[in-house]
């Protein structure tokens, strides 16, 4: 016995996926009873020390037994299945109302499963049965004016030496809103200064956490997703960022709606100090299904349609020659790889690298000189 066809959960209008049940035989098989199950659950489990912590919440349960009206039923309800035939069975089930199910989800020390199960009971005989999974995702709408309201803060650190006092790395930084949808970008305004004797170099990255609870315990994973960094900033300077973007890379929206599993994101703007901790503001953020593009598809799809009929005229123009050999001016001091003055890590414990670029300088020209010892017509000798 096999599932076969896909269950259609994507479409949240009807909410009503579709399922086809086909059962091929090998032998001749009494059933008893058929039933069709769609269950929906959360399943934390790690191991803390020697104990192992597990929890379970359930979502989805609905159940659905089968009549094969065309097929003769003897007086027990049975129905002899013979092998050569193939029987089929299609039905659909309600998926609950908006905002009650939590989108699928399959992390490290957890999962949230949807699933159709197909059942078939035999008389003393161990009952078949088979799955398929289907996906579920919760519509997560950024568009609410707490989640398009700004957000920021500011950190500051001092820094020592051997207990000594070394002055200190400080940092204020905010963004213009908190909700987010995969492939836009996050524009960071921040202000860095460093009253430290150390060099220091501003970083930020989008940082997940996968909270898992069962047991009464907490177990909290975190994944950096995707990171920038600024230039060094020596003592004793500041430096601003204006509009420094980050995108929000390919990933699942926000989870907040399971009691036992949550995925949140966040902001992580940092400052790396060597041989000090890091100074770290962290700004939550909020990543939906449906974001500020939803709103403008109709608009950008016009203005695009307009643009490339503006630009069709300029396709026609006959592109330009390269330019030549003769005008490109060469700099020998650029033809080495520029290295940065600090390699830094994100390591507490790295060290500071001081690399001087090396610079290979031409050898000097070829030039001449007078004897002005030689009587008569002058005479030219090289000097190389």
């Amino acid at each position: 016995m096999s599932t076969n066809g896909q269950i259609q959960s994507e479409s949240r209008s009807a909410r009503a996926p579709a399922v086809q049940i086909t059962a091929t035989l090998e032998a001749v098989m009494v059933a008893m009873t058929k039933r069709v199950l769609g269950l929906g659950c959360a399943k934390v489990e790690y191991a803390k020390g020697k104990q192992r912590c597990r929890q379970e919440a359930e979502y989805l349960r609905y159940e659905q037994v089968l009549q094969l009206n065309d097929q003769p039923t003897d007086s027990d309800g049975s129905v002899v299945l013979r092998p050569g035939n193939k029987y089929e069975y299609t039905f659909r089930f309600e998926l609950p109302q908006q905002g009650q199910l939590v989108s699928s989800y399959k992390g490290k020390f957890g999962y949230v499963q949807y699933y159709v199960k197909a059942l078939i009971e035999r008389p003393h005989q161990a009952t078949l049965e088979c799955k398929k999974p289907f996906e579920v995702e919760e519509p997560l709408d950024v568009n609410t004016p707490d989640l398009l309201s700004p957000t920021g803060g500011m950190k500051e650190k001092k820094v020592t030496c051997m207990f000594i006092p070394d002055g200190q790395v400080s940092l204020n930084a905010k963004i213009d809103r908190r909700g987010f949808c995969e492939g836009e970008d996050i524009c960071i305004n921040a202000k860095f200064e460093n009253t430290c004797s150390r060099i220091v170099v501003p970083k930020a990255a989008i940082i997940a956490k996968h909270i898992y609870q069962a047991n009464g315990r907490t177990k909290v994973f975190r994944q950096k997703l995707s990171a920038v960094r600024g230039n060094h900033i020596i003592s004793g300077m500041c430096d601003a960022w204006q509009g420094k973007t980050i995108r929000v890379p390919k990933i699942k929206p926000s989870m907040l709606g399971c009691n036992i599993i949550r995925v949140e994101y966040a902001l992580m703007i940092y400052v790396h100090i060597p041989g000090s901790e890091k100074l770290i503001l962290e700004l939550p953020l909020v990543i939906g299904t449906a974001g500020l593009g939803s709103r403008s598809n109709s608009v950008s799809s016009q203005e695009g349609s307009v643009s490339n009929a503006s630009q069709s005229w300029v396709s026609l123009r006959m592109p330009s020659g390269p330019p030549s050999y003769a005008d490109i001016t060469s700099d020998c001091r650029l033809d080495q790889p520029l290295t940065p003055l600090l390699d830094d890590f994100d390591g507490d414990e790295s060290p500071i690298f001081m690399n001087a670029p090396t610079f290979n300088f031409p050898p000097p020209p070829v030039y001449t000189e007078v004897d002005e010892e030689f009587s008569g017509s002058a005479r030219m000798l090289p000097v190389c």
